[in-house]
């Protein structure tokens, strides 16, 4: 049944209501019973509905179509471009500190000022259609002088087609024009105005786009030598020294070159990568240059060392760009081998206190490459030199003043050295009383109080007869020679001095046992050339005594100037012994199951996390594992052969054909390792022991020596390649009698365990052959 109500009124509304109840009802609202609501628009108002759908209709074909022209039509359009620009504002305005740096306000209020200037003098020209902004970079000048304005011009080529000539006509009528409207309280240098088109861009979040270094094209012929030249670039002034050179690792072959590239380099550092980005970045745009006085030798350009380029880039790297990238390859920077050798990374002392190690500011041990640590402590005021061992400075007057001030002697060590110049001399850290390195040949040097002089043989003609002067000069060699732990004299000659010295000084008596020298004129500049060699082996100079007097638990610089750390990627993974210039021994066992990685040696440090002024390290170009069966020997041959130094020097090795026995007082030896709760490295005292005390606990072979330690500590543990070192049977020199195949760890008190060590002495014949052959 069916039940229908309607109204048949004459009353008219928008709505007709009709409750009904049907199998297929139409509706638009329902609820849960039979009855169903249905509600039917007036004719009128469908028509409306029809305009306005019909409308709604066309407007989403159009936002489609719009869509799609867009994306098609804009992918293939030209890219912007981008003008870099500036302009020298001779007078009106003047350069001041505060503008040098982006985040202050007077940077802001100023570029502001030029920015709004600059568009509506470009809004103004001919390029209007196509100017899409610009943006003011940087401020440079001397202090109260000329403003130099460097900003960036961006245009659309999809309106105007675009070139430098443009926009530097349009510059000249809208800005240098002395009639200008927006410039009329400024007088621009005419000649100041630079426009160059933007090749590259640096990703910044600041400037997106900027000038790529010039691309130089090659040269066919030799470079002249490199010379230095004056620091001229403002924005580097701050760096401690005065001098660069040219070209610099970027190629820039004058400061010209420099400033027209500098904003890249001056956005990487307003980035705030990297704590030190500005020093780095001064150090390879203008880097230091040492003047050699030698008219055949070229001046020397020191880089940043190595491990100093390796933090920047893990601040840096990721905002660099690929032509930035290339140059600043960190395996092209030098490594620290020595003072001069390349530009340490500033602020060791405040590193040392963010790595919460402020203890060991001022404790006596040196932890930075610059002695900083230790040169400005109540025991050491500024202006002392460090002895380099302990708590003890002294003033410069009393550097060869002929009584020994240090308690190493050091202080009077070194009065009479040879060098290849003065200026090699006088470069080096004037903060310690150690030479930076020993040279094999050179000019005889003599220092005193703080001078420096060749010695003039000139008046070896009036006081040695003729028949005695060579063998005069052949003992002098060879005290000299021996004196710097050389054993023989390769050369000995008189030269004439190129080098133009202000202070010489000469024998008084040539023949004497004890040779006085006095400050002398040299009008010939005739002077004594002497070549070393065979460099002494196993002896501890740094320490100024022999065998174990006074020698600690806890190393100390110098003490066992042979020991070596092997690093994997930077990580200490083994240790290992210098044996000559080139070659380290070391185990085996290091490098079973290590993927492909970069090794390196370091030597001269006895803190793993420390540096020293005499702290070098090398990278390993080849490993050659011993032929003796049972042996787990390995030699690593380093990239370059390394300087020798009081804190770096190789041990002796047995005679060829020597047992082990005989050759060493095996009363005396010892092992040296990294302690477990100890940075420091530590001496272990051993002692051989009967071989049946390893067969249970390890797998000798006829190669091994067995040996247990003097005291049972648990703090003391070796890594893989430690060395087991013997006294000589004269008690003055180190001699190398082992190498640990694998860690010793720690146990329990009263359960130390025996330590097993491959002989030396089964491979001595190998190791002696392949430093001799393989070069």
């Amino acid at each position: 049944m069916t039940v229908t109500i309607e109204h048949k009124g004459k009353r008219k509304g928008s709505w007709d209501s009709k409750v009904s109840r049907s199998e297929t009802p139409s509706s638009i609202l329902s609820v849960d019973s039979d009855i169903r609501f249905t509600r039917k628009l007036g004719s009128q108002y469908r028509c409306g509905c029809c305009v306005v759908a019909a409308f709604l209709v066309l407007l989403l074909a159009a936002a489609v179509a719009v869509y799609f022209g867009y994306t098609l039509l804009a992918s293939e359009g030209p890219a912007e471009q981008v003008f870099v620009c500036s302009m020298r504002v001779a007078r009106g305005d003047a350069f001041q500190p505060p503008l040098a740096d982006p985040a202050s306000e007077a940077f802001r209020v100023r570029a502001r000022s030029y920015r709004e200037s600059l568009n509506m003098a470009l809004r103004r020209s001919p390029l209007h259609s196509a100017f899409l902004g610009t943006e003011v970079l940087a401020f440079d000048g001397m202090e109260s002088k000329d403003l130099v304005v460097h900003f960036n011009l961006h245009f659309d080529p999809y309106w105007m087609n675009i070139d430098v000539p443009l926009v530097v006509e349009a510059l000249k009528q809208g800005v240098v024009n002395p009639e200008s409207l927006y410039f009329s309280n400024y007088t621009i240098d005419p000649g100041s105005l630079e426009v160059k088109e933007s090749t590259a861009a640096l990703t910044s979040t600041t400037t997106p786009t900027t000038a790529s270094l010039p691309v130089l094209p090659p040269s066919t012929t030799p470079a002249p030598p490199r010379r230095c030249a004056a620091l001229e670039l403002e924005y580097c002034s701050k760096m401690p020294y005065n001098r660069t050179s040219y070209p610099n690792i970027f190629g820039h072959k004058s400061i010209q070159e420099v400033r027209d590239n500098i904003i890249v380099f001056r956005e990487l550092i307003d980035a705030e990568c990297h704590r030190l980005a500005y020093d780095f970045v001064c150090q390879v745009l203008q880097p230091a240059c040492v003047v050699r006085n030698l008219a055949y030798e070229e001046d020397k350009m020191i880089l940043p060392c190595r491990n100093f380029c390796q933090d920047f880039w893990a601040g840096c790297g990721g905002r660099l760009p690929s032509f930035l990238q290339d140059a600043l390859d960190c395996k092209m920077f030098p490594e620290f081998t020595g003072l001069g050798s390349c530009n340490l990374k500033p602020g060791c002392v405040q590193d040392l206190h963010s790595l919460g190690l402020s203890s060991r500011i001022c404790d006596g041990v040196v932890d930075c490459t610059d002695m900083s640590d230790e040169t400005d402590c109540s025991y050491c005021s500024k202006g002392l030199i460090h002895c380099g061992i302990g708590k003890a400075c002294i003033s410069a007057d009393k550097v060869c003043d002929g009584k020994k001030d240090c308690p190493n002697g050091s202080d009077e060590r070194h009065c009479l050295t040879v060098a290849p110049s003065l200026s090699v001399v006088e470069t080096t850290l004037a903060s310690t009383t150690h030479l930076s390195h020993y040279f094999s040949e050179g000019y005889l040097l003599l220092k005193e109080k703080g001078q420096t002089g060749k010695l003039c043989t000139e008046n070896l003609n009036t006081t040695v007869p003729e028949p005695n002067r060579q063998a005069t000069l052949n003992n002098i060699a060879s005290s000299m020679c021996h004196r710097l732990s050389y054993q023989t004299v390769n050369t000995v000659r008189i030269e004439e001095d190129k080098e133009h010295s202000e202070r010489y000084v000469y024998m008084q008596d040539p023949a004497s046992a004890d040779i006085t020298f006095v400050p002398a004129p040299c009008p010939k500049r005739e002077v004594l050339y002497i070549g070393c060699g065979d460099l002494d082996c196993g002896t501890q100079p740094a320490r100024g005594t022999y065998g174990i007097d006074g020698l600690s638990k806890t190393a100390a610089h110098g003490d066992w100037p042979w020991h070596a750390a092997l690093l994997k990627d930077g990580v200490h993974v083994c240790d290992g012994t210098l044996v000559s210039p080139l070659w380290v021994l070391t185990t085996t066992s290091c490098f079973q199951g290590q993927a492909k990685a970069q090794w390196t040696v370091r030597l001269g440090s006895i803190r793993l996390s420390a540096s020293t002024p005499w702290q070098q390290e090398q990278p390993i170009v080849g490993m050659m594992k011993s032929p003796v069966e049972g042996s787990s020997v390995a030699m690593v041959k380093l990239a370059e052969a390394i300087n020798m130094s009081d804190f770096v020097k190789p041990i002796c090795l047995p005679n060829e054909g020597s047992t082990l026995l005989p050759y060493a007082n095996t009363t005396y030896c010892n092992t040296l390792g990294w302690a477990k709760n100890r940075e420091q490295l530590q001496r272990i005292e051993i002692k051989i022991t009967p071989m049946d005390r390893c067969m249970n606990i390890s797998f000798p072979t006829v190669n091994s020596v067995c040996t247990e330690s003097f005291a049972k500590d648990c703090n003391e543990e070796e890594v893989a390649g430690s060395p087991m070192v013997c006294l000589s049977s004269d008690s003055k020199r180190w001699i190398l009698m082992g190498l640990s195949n694998w860690r010793i760890a720690c146990a329990a008190s009263g359960m130390e365990r025996p330590r097993l060590y491959d002989k030396i002495t089964s491979n001595i014949d190998w190791i002696f052959k392949t430093m001799q052959t393989v070069t």
